[in-house]
């Protein structure tokens, strides 16, 4: 399906409806709908009654970055990529009244449903949620890849995984319950542009020889050269959350994000979505470093290649962008999280691929009992043998 684009000051899409009822209503037995990964439609929890999500646009429309100008003095006007102007003008509307919530442990923010009472945070376990401040300058998503790993299977998946850490404590182990997960939408940016790179680099050729001493070693014959490769980013990804560590996030990616389907407030039925707290244009700086450091390497590849060469090396790099666009996404995630020792451990599965993450706690006793047993065999072995 051809990708759809807007600018950024007009409209994105047509602008949700905000629900006369916060809640979807189950026909069968007026119970709240939520949405099930199992079937990707609305399901009640009671009558199991299932109802379809209305069919709109099948993936989340691609906003332009804008271009602004700015006057330098004694200078002539410069290009700018006006974020700001994109940030404030753009969809606000998430199709139905929500609130914020705010973790005093962690720092996390949680936008839910107005008639969300939520007593725990769901990355650290802290009942130490308050509600916060509506942020009217909050953007809305334009897309959403919903669920596609149910409660129960993150719940197998992890103790499937936990199981493998011989070390972990047991308690970490029976925390592995599927009422403990929770599924949660994280904040994600991602880019789309043009490259074209100019770049002076050298290759190696290697080649073998004798010394006076008869002894052979390698020689690398190193030329320059210089060129211009052109690539077009497709959806470089940036997690728009402060909360996580990124080595965290990156455990359980990737993410299939063309899977993504215009935002629409059911497919958060049932589950958070945490608020942004990556600007669009600290996304933007940071995905350009993710881009930069991917093109050093393709092209420092190509000039291996394309030399016959043994070594490339890229020396200066000059990257242009064009014909940028991007995307707010909300990306699911199964949380669930331990304390132990007066430490929380946080552990996820990726709602869209099941991949688990996480740092296992280690229990001292296993630790212990197990150095025991290998002091007690070697003891044993000593007296048999040593005899």
């Amino acid at each position: 399906m051809a990708d759809q684009v807007m600018d950024s000051n007009g409209d994105m899409r047509e602008a949700a409806q905000t629900m006369a009822s916060t809640e979807k209503k189950c026909p069968g037995c007026g119970a709240a709908l939520d949405f099930s990964a199992a079937v990707g439609k609305l399901k009640c929890p009671y009558c199991e009654t299932e109802v379809d999500i209305p069919a709109v646009v099948q993936e989340a429309p691609k906003m332009k970055v804008g271009v602004g100008q700015v006057q330098k003095e004694g200078a002539a006007q410069e290009n700018l990529l006006d974020f700001k102007h994109m940030e404030s003008s753009g969809n606000r509307d998430w199709g139905t009244a929500t609130k914020i919530f705010s973790c005093k442990y962690c720092g996390a923010e949680m936008v839910m449903d107005v008639n969300s009472l939520s007593t725990t945070c769901e990355f650290c376990g802290s009942n130490h949620v308050t509600e916060a401040a509506d942020d009217k300058g909050m953007l809305s998503p334009g897309g959403v890849v919903p669920f596609q790993i149910t409660q129960q299977q993150a719940s197998d998946l992890f103790k499937k995984w936990i199981g493998a850490k011989f070390f972990a404590p047991n308690a970490a182990k029976k925390s592995a319950q599927a009422e403990a997960f929770h599924g949660v939408y994280l904040p994600y940016w991602t880019f789309d542009a043009v490259t074209d790179t100019d770049y002076t680099g050298k290759y190696g050729k290697d080649r073998r020889v004798k010394d006076k001493d008869g002894n052979t070693k390698t020689v690398t014959d190193w030329y320059n050269t210089f060129g211009a490769y052109n690539e077009f980013i497709d959806d470089q990804l940036i997690c728009a959350s402060k909360n996580h560590t990124e080595s965290f996030l990156k455990s359980i990616e990737p993410f299939n994000t063309g899977d993504n389907k215009v935002y629409s407030p059911e497919y958060l039925s049932g589950f958070k979505a945490e608020r942004y707290t990556v600007s669009l244009e600290d996304g933007w700086n940071g995905a350009t470093k993710d881009i930069e450091r991917h093109l050093r390497s393709v092209i420092a590849s190509k000039i291996r290649t394309d030399n016959r060469a043994d070594h490339g090396e890229v020396i200066t790099m000059n990257v242009h962008y064009s014909k940028m666009t991007y995307k707010y996404l909300l990306l699911p995630v199964w949380f669930s999280s331990f304390t132990f020792n007066g430490k929380v451990f946080q552990f996820a599965v990726n709602g869209q691929t099941g991949k688990v993450a996480g740092k296992s706690p280690v229990s001292g006793l296993k630790v212990f009992l197990t150095i025991l047993a290998i002091v007690a065999v070697i003891v044993i072995l000593y007296i048999i043998f040593g005899n």
